[in-house]
């Protein structure tokens, strides 16, 4: 696939540290977004033994070692880390993480996460969060208590039921799909989507190329008050490789007998 990205991380208009990281490894087909949990120690600190774990854990590796599976130990891995990192370094006090991780693996795209961080698919000009917030009010709209509109704004918005480092063991979520040229992925902590609503979100990512839809949600995002960290990742899938369009179109023509063994 012929990818562009762009990422970007800034502390806001409020905090004094930013809790943010962000990744970008193209040649490994992966980026990531991690958001250090607000009002536990350390925060910072969580949110790059996160980032720094996949880097580690791909990073020399060749692609066809790389997997969802090999994603999902490092996240569990990393989660086991920060528990001791807590036991030893923070008397007793929690370092948490979200993180959401796209992975594009040939024609395919995983979306890897756990907690509110959320990756976005904009497609045929129609922008859908794909993945699920673990946050109360999530669950609280699942089960028609109240509305998304009211989720927005309720007591409850920023208490996370999921996170890397707060619990002995972590569920990580995935959802997996087929790649088409011209989808756009955003992946973005809640001090983005907090600030700027869907629709907002969309007119950037639709009239703009990476770099400058992103400097364009980071400046709104600024302009609307940056009351946290804001980080973003930008992917677009501008088009297939000629030979991995040459390998699709060979796939089609293959008689079924072929592909049994």
């Amino acid at each position: 696939m012929q990818i562009v990205s762009h990422a970007q991380t800034h502390v806001g208009l409020i905090r004094q540290v930013n809790e943010d990281a962000c990744l970008e490894l193209p040649e490994q087909g992966i980026w990531a977004v991690a958001d250090g949990m607000g009002g536990h120690a350390a925060g910072d600190v969580a949110s790059q033994l996160v980032l720094d774990s996949i880097r580690s854990a791909v990073v020399g590796r060749s692609n066809e070692e790389i997997s969802k599976e090999l994603l999902i130990r490092t996240l569990e891995e990393a989660n086991s880390s920060l528990q001791s990192y807590s036991r030893n370094q923070l008397e007793g006090n929690t370092a948490g993480t979200t993180v959401v991780v796209l992975f594009l693996e040939k024609q395919q795209f995983h979306l890897l996460w756990v907690g509110d961080s959320r990756g976005y698919l904009l497609r045929n000009e129609n922008l859908k969060q794909t993945t699920r917030d673990h946050s109360q009010v999530s669950e609280m709209v699942e089960q028609g208590l109240i509305s998304e509109e009211e989720a927005e704004h309720h007591e409850c918005a920023n208490v996370i039921t999921r996170a890397i480092g707060v619990e002995p063991d972590v569920a990580v979520d995935i959802i997996s799909g087929e790649c088409s040229p011209g989808d756009i992925f955003l992946l973005c902590t809640d001090g983005l989507n907090k600030e700027l609503p869907d629709v907002e979100i969309a007119r950037y990512l639709k009239n703009a190329d990476v770099m400058e839809a992103g400097m364009a949600l980071l400046h709104s995002s600024l302009v609307a008050g940056a009351r946290d960290n804001v980080t973003y990742v930008i992917v677009e899938i501008k088009g297939l490789q000629e030979d991995e369009a040459a390998d699709n179109e060979t796939e089609k023509t293959i008689p079924v007998l072929n592909k049994i063994r």
